[in-house]
């Protein structure tokens, strides 16, 4: 369904490239998933304003497929913060060139990333430094 990207910044975007794609010529599931997670990722960190790592891949949803050409677009937003743990919902947006102006929502997923520390170690996530997404 054709669709309007969101009004917030996205965390990311980037183009789908030839060198992106499975043997059937779409783009490769774990590309798409790398984007996310790396949309999410910067949604956590700047949340947090420290380190986080990827410590679950709560839903992962492909709606439709992207193409070679395909720009791609992840937002991403904080659904619930722990104490040292943050729960990032984010939606990725294909604009096609076939498509005009327009575009469609391709996937959906929720991760779980942990504050650390410089050790590695959890670390409790300070609620006075958290920043909006």
């Amino acid at each position: 369904m054709l669709t309007e990207l969101p009004a917030a910044q996205p965390a990311i975007r980037v183009l789908a490239m030839p060198s992106d794609t499975n043997a059937g010529g779409d783009i490769f599931g774990g590309w798409i998933m790398s984007q996310v997670d790396i949309a999410g990722s910067i949604c956590a960190h700047k949340t947090v304003a420290g380190r986080v790592v990827t410590v679950a891949v709560n839903a992962f949803q492909f709606r439709k497929p992207v193409f070679v050409g395909d720009l791609i677009s992840c937002y991403a937003k904080v659904t619930k913060t722990g104490t040292t743990s943050i729960t990032v919902c984010v939606e990725v947006f294909a604009e096609r060139a076939s498509l005009g102006k327009g575009c469609i929502r391709v996937t959906e997923a929720i991760l779980t990333y942990v504050h650390i520390d410089d050790q590695g170690q959890p670390a409790v996530i300070d609620r006075q430094s958290e920043v909006s997404s």
